[in-house]
C-alpha cells in the first residue's frame, strides 16, 4: 500500500509495552513483506496469535492443468460452472473453481451463497473482482464492505472470511455473490510507474489514495478452538493445511502500518484517451511478478476524424491475454458469442483482434460502454478440466467463419 493507516488502539512507540485497561499485555505481531525490507503493519492481539491446538492437511480446491494445445484462442462461459441453484451451497473460498493458471498466477471463479470458513492464503496476494452481489469481508485488520465492481486486494497471510449479503444465521443469500479470483504467487500492488519514489500515487495515475478503502474496525472477536484453512507453499506448488487456533484470530485491538487489505471500485478508475487508439498498458490497474491486471471501462474514445476506434489486430508476442467480460457491450467481440461472465484467452503466438464487421460498424463511435478485467501473463497459461467443460468450441473459428 502507498500510504499509512492507524486503526484502533496502538502504543505511542512501536515494540513497546501496550496493555489493556486491566493491565494485561497485548501481543504485538509484525506482518511484513519481503523479509523486513518492504511494507509492514503491526497488530496488537489480546491473545498469542501463534497459539494453535490442532493441525491437519487440507486439500485446496485445485485441478490438474493442461497445456493450451493445439494453440487456440478460447472462450469460456464461467456462469455455466454453477448451473441452476448450485451456487446456494457454495462458499466463496472452498467453492472456487480453478480455470487457468501457471506458476505466477491462478485464475478462479465462484458463485456463492454461503459464508466461507476462515481462510489465509500464505502462498501469495489475492485480487478478487466482485462481478455481482455484495458481501462483508471480515479480516484480522477489520471489516471490508464489498459491492459489485470492487477489487478486493488481500495481502499474503491475511486471515479473513467472506460473508455474502443476507447470510445472517447461516441462511443462503437471495442472489449469488459472483467472484473472479486472481491468486498471485507474489505481491499485487499499484504499478511502479504510478508512484512517486516515496510511494504516493502520481497526478497522472488513473486513481488516487482517496479511491482506496481500507478496513473498518477492529473486530475484537472472541472465541476458542477456531479453525482456519491455510493455502501455503509446498515442494511442488501450493498446498494446504487446517489449523485450529486456541483463540480467535480477529482479537486485534489495533494496528498501524502500510500493509493491509483494501478495496478499489472499477468505477473510480479514470481512463486515459487520445486522438488515436491507445495501447492496453494505459488501462493497467495492478502489477505483480509475471502478470499485470488492466481494466476496460466506459469512456470517450479516439477523436481523430479518421480514427479507427477499435483495437488493431495484434500478436501477443510475449504474453497470454485473458479478458473477463463483466458488463456493458464489448464492441470488438460483437458476433463472437461472448457475453456477461465470459472469459477469452488469446495466447502468445497468435494474432487476434476485432470480430469480422466490427471495425466498420464502430467507425464514427464517440464512446464505449464496456466493462472488462484483463490479465496479461509473461508465462503461458494452462487450462483445467472445468475450463474445457464450459468452453465454446466454435470461438477459435469465428474470424474465418469456418470450423475444422
Amino acid at each position: 500500500m502507498p500510504y499509512y493507516r492507524c486503526v484502533g488502539s496502538v502504543p505511542p512507540k512501536r515494540h513497546t509495552q501496550h496493555r489493556s485497561p486491566d493491565g494485561r499485555l497485548y501481543y504485538e505481531e509484525l506482518m511484513g513483506a519481503d523479509g523486513f525490507t518492504s511494507d509492514a503493519s503491526l497488530l496488537y492481539h489480546r491473545e498469542i496469535p501463534s497459539a494453535i491446538v490442532e493441525a491437519d492437511p487440507w486439500e485446496p480446491p485445485d485441478s490438474p492443468l493442461v497445456d493450451n494445445r493445439p494453440l487456440l484462442a478460447r472462450h469460456l462461459r464461467l456462469h455455466a460452472l454453477f448451473p441452476g441453484e448450485s451456487w446456494r451451497d457454495a462458499d466463496p473460498v472452498t467453492g472456487r473453481r480453478l480455470i487457468l493458471g501457471n506458476d505466477d498466477v491462478r485464475v478462479r471463479y465462484v458463485a456463492a451463497g454461503r459464508p466461507s470458513p476462515l481462510y489465509r492464503n500464505g502462498a501469495g496476494d489475492e485480487c478478487v473482482y466482485v462481478e455481482a452481489g455484495s458481501a462483508i469481508v471480515e479480516t484480522v485488520f477489520g471489516t471490508l464492505p464489498v459491492r459489485a465492481g470492487d477489487y478486493v486486494v488481500l495481502p499474503r497471510a491475511t486471515t479473513h472470511r467472506w460473508l455474502p449479503a443476507a447470510t445472517t444465521g447461516g441462511e443462503a443469500a437471495a442472489e449469488p455473490l459472483r467472484l473472479y479470483v486472481i491468486e498471485a504467487a507474489s505481491h499485487i500492488a499499484p504499478p511502479a510507474r504510478y508512484l512517486t519514489p516515496r510511494g504516493q500515487l502520481l497526478e497522472q495515475a488513473p486513481y488516487c489514495e482517496r479511491d482506496l478503502h481500507g478496513p473498518v474496525g477492529p473486530l475484537l472477536a472472541e472465541g476458542s478452538d477456531v479453525p482456519v484453512l491455510i493455502r501455503h507453499r509446498g515442494t511442488h506448488g501450493p498446498t494446504g493445511s487446517r489449523h485450529v487456533h486456541r483463540s480467535h484470530p480477529f482479537d486485534v485491538v489495533g494496528w498501524d502500518g502500510c500493509l493491509y487489505p483494501y478495496t478499489f471500485n472499477i468505477a473510480d478508475f479514470e481512463p486515459l484517451t487520445g486522438r488515436l487508439h491507445q495501447p492496453p498498458p494505459i488501462h493497467q490497474v495492478f502489477a505483480a511478478d509475471g502478470f499485470v491486471v488492466c481494466n476496460f471501462v466506459p469512456r470517450k474514445i479516439d477523436y481523430h476524424p479518421l480514427a479507427v476506434p477499435l483495437p488493431y489486430y495484434h500478436s501477443n508476442a510475449d504474453a497470454d491475454e485473458v479478458l473477463f467480460y463483466c458488463g456493458g457491450d464489448y464492441a470488438a467481440r460483437s458476433g463472437s458469442g461472448i457475453g456477461q461472465g465470459s472469459v477469452s484467452l488469446h495466447p502468445a503466438g497468435l494474432c487476434h483482434g476485432p470480430q469480422p464487421g466490427a471495425i466498420e460498424a464502430a467507425l464514427g463511435t464517440e464512446s464505449v460502454d464496456e466493462l472488462a478485467v484483463m490479465i496479461d501473463t509473461v508465462h503461458p497459461l494452462r487450462l483445467t478440466e472445468a475450463a474445457c467443460a464450459v468452453e465454446d468450441p466454435g470461438y477459435a473459428w469465428t474470424w474465418s467463419g469456418r470450423g475444422r
